[in-house]
């Protein structure tokens, strides 16, 4: 049984928390940029002491409201600057933060808020606060809800504050430090194969000490002079909450980006220094690279100049192995093009950037090269909900293209002897929240099963080679589980099997089959006939099949939806090895036979 481990490189005191952090960051340099404000066209910094000085005040808010130590507080929120504001004070306030993904739907904020035990909720908008207002009521739970974007109100995170004027210092530093290292800071709640929501306990250990010793880790990203970084993923992502833990232990400056649509000029204005970032939009950069330079007439030329991109790459890995390293004819184009054309990609970034972290779902050897060709070095990670994001990473001078890195510290891999990956150390969790079984089930000792397989090669490298459950992750990082889907699209008449697929994918699809007797009766029943066209390619049929599709994403948040899906012309069958005798699904055998029609799916 193999096993990898990095030892920590800063440990903090027991009895320490995450607000001590910024509590040293204000005081080391208080008039240092901690994060920077979207103000129309460009960009407001806000120093250290004047974000301490937000935090303490919205904190004696949430004191002032009842809030006391050990009280969770949701917040359903698009990624903003006031989402961090409130995640700070509700730590100061010694609670304990639940983030609710801005896409869930009413069921699942219902769930969320009845687990959690949540009664005081942040709304990121009005439209956030409907929904947050429908879940409580079908959680019959009676929420309090304060509103995170701007304007006049009693309930306005400027309200909040000054509902806590009269709250005293004292009071605010006995709630502040009242947790410890080991004490839960953030209930993360993830979906597991049931598709039921569980709730990850995320201690204050977790995050801090991540901070202190990413920062050690990758000096090259966080101990930079000047360093800025772009937060666009959602903040109720335990990745990019973990990542601004790190800025705010290393003082790096912060902006954040609310869509995907303002992302593309928040680079350009923000010039953020290094980026985390999903697979999707390295993807998504290098096919618009792509695409404008077929539309200048310069498609060929781009094509040498990312071949060369990659080729370059491949020789600097192959040096640091003991090879030859690029030949001078190789460094001689690679030159040529650093002048010409990788300009204009590290162009769609900012212009400033120079390593990213990419996680949450598989990267392509090809990009990750192209990049790191082109000057920009994509860091790959790994890790889940229960990790605190990433429990291994590649970096700068301890790279291996295709692997996930080595452990984080503190942290410890082993491959099982089914090939799955165990990961223990200072990053795991310590449980589900009000589930003790699903907790057990999840450890052997001090080891958490991932649900990932995976290798380690000779240098501690991990390479995750599958998933062993059928969670997906989709190319944004979205956590889907299937089954529930394909259990309510199978709720139809019609239906008969359904295989919801997505993995590393842009959004989530789905193969279906139908019930020949069935399909049969309704064709007779609603007069139609289907000797001019195959019933399973009718639209009347593929409007049943739809009505199927929109009840099941009714039930879900707009990331795991069905976006696509394609009728097969046969049901599976125990003879085409795609359901057991059991007439269980087989669902790796369906993909791997059905190839063509998935990709299908992503054609366009």
């Amino acid at each position: 049984m193999r096993e990898s481990s990095t030892g920590l490189f800063v440990e903090l005191p027991e009895d320490s928390n995450i607000t001590d952090l910024l509590l040293a960051t204000a005081e080391r340099s208080p008039e240092k940029p901690l994060y920077s404000r979207r103000t129309g066209t460009g960009w407001t910094d806000v120093s250290a002491a004047g974000f301490l000085a937000e935090v303490r005040a919205a904190a004696k808010g949430l004191l002032a409201q009842g809030v006391r130590p050990g009280d969770t507080v949701a917040v359903m929120s698009g990624t903003r600057y006031e989402w961090t504001v409130v995640d700070l004070a509700i730590w100061f306030a010694g609670a304990v933060t639940v983030p609710i993904y801005e896409t869930s739907s009413p069921s699942q904020v219902q769930w969320i808020l009845t687990d959690s035990g949540a009664r005081l909720v942040f709304a990121g908008d009005d439209a956030k606060a409907r929904v947050i207002e429908t879940g409580a009521a079908a959680a019959e739970s009676p929420v309090r809800i304060w509103k995170l974007s701007g304007g006049e109100g009693p309930d306005t995170l400027a309200a909040l504050a000054a509902s806590g004027t009269e709250v005293a210092d004292e009071e605010l530093e006995s709630a502040r430090s009242s947790a410890a290292l080991s004490d839960a800071a953030s209930l993360v709640y993830t979906s597991g194969t049931t598709g039921r929501p569980k709730g990850c306990t995320i201690s204050h250990g977790n995050f801090a000490l991540f901070a202190v010793n990413v920062i050690e880790l990758l000096p090259e990203m966080l101990k930079r002079p000047g360093a800025r970084t772009l937060m666009f993923l959602p903040l109720a992502h335990v990745l990019a909450r973990a990542v601004q833990v790190g800025c705010l232990a290393a003082g790096v400056t912060v902006g954040h980006s609310s869509s995907a649509a303002a992302l593309v000029e928040d680079l350009r204005t923000f010039r953020p220094t290094f980026l985390l970032a999903v697979p999707r939009i390295f993807e998504k950069i290098y096919a618009g690279a792509e695409e404008k330079a077929a539309a200048a007439g310069k498609g060929k030329l781009f094509d040498a100049a990312a071949s060369t991109a990659v080729a370059y790459s491949e020789a600097r890995d192959s040096e640091a192995r003991g090879g030859s390293g690029p030949s001078l004819a190789l460094r001689l184009r690679h030159a040529a093009f650093d002048r010409l054309l990788y300009p204009k990609v590290r162009a769609a970034f900012g212009g400033e950037m120079d390593i990213a972290i990419s996680g949450a779902s598989p990267l392509s050897p090809q990009l990750a090269h192209f990049f790191r060709g082109a000057g920009i070095a994509v860091q790959e990670g790994y890790g889940l909900t229960e990790t605190t994001a990433p429990a291994s990473v590649n970096t700068i001078p301890l790279t291996r293209v295709g692997s996930v890195g080595l452990p984080m510290p503190g942290n410890s891999i082993r491959i099982a002897e089914d090939g799955e990956v165990l990961v223990s150390g200072v990053g795991v969790f310590s449980g589900y929240h009000r589930n003790p079984e699903a907790t057990a089930e999840a450890f052997t000792g001090e080891w958490f099963h991932t649900g990932d397989l995976g290798a380690l090669d000779e240098d501690g490298f991990l390479r995750i080679t599958g998933r062993k459950k059928d969670l997906l992750v989709t190319a944004g990082g979205k956590n889907v589980a299937p089954g529930p889907l394909e259990e309510k699209v199978r709720e139809h008449r019609l239906v008969s099997q359904v295989v919801v697929v997505g993995e590393g994918r842009p959004f989530v699809g789905a193969l279906v089959t139908l019930d020949d007797e069935a399909l049969a009766a309704w064709a007779r029943e609603n007069g139609i006939d289907a000797a001019g066209q195959p019933l399973p390619e009718h639209p009347r049929v593929l409007a049943q099949v739809q009505e199927a599709v929109d009840a099941a994403n009714a039930s879900v948040s707009r990331a795991e939806q069905i976006r696509r899906f394609t009728v097969l012309p046969k049901d599976f069958s125990l003879d085409g090895g795609h359901v057991t005798a059991t007439l269980k699904l087989r669902r790796q055998a369906v993909i791997a036979d059905f190839t063509a029609e998935v990709e299908k799916l992503y054609a366009n």
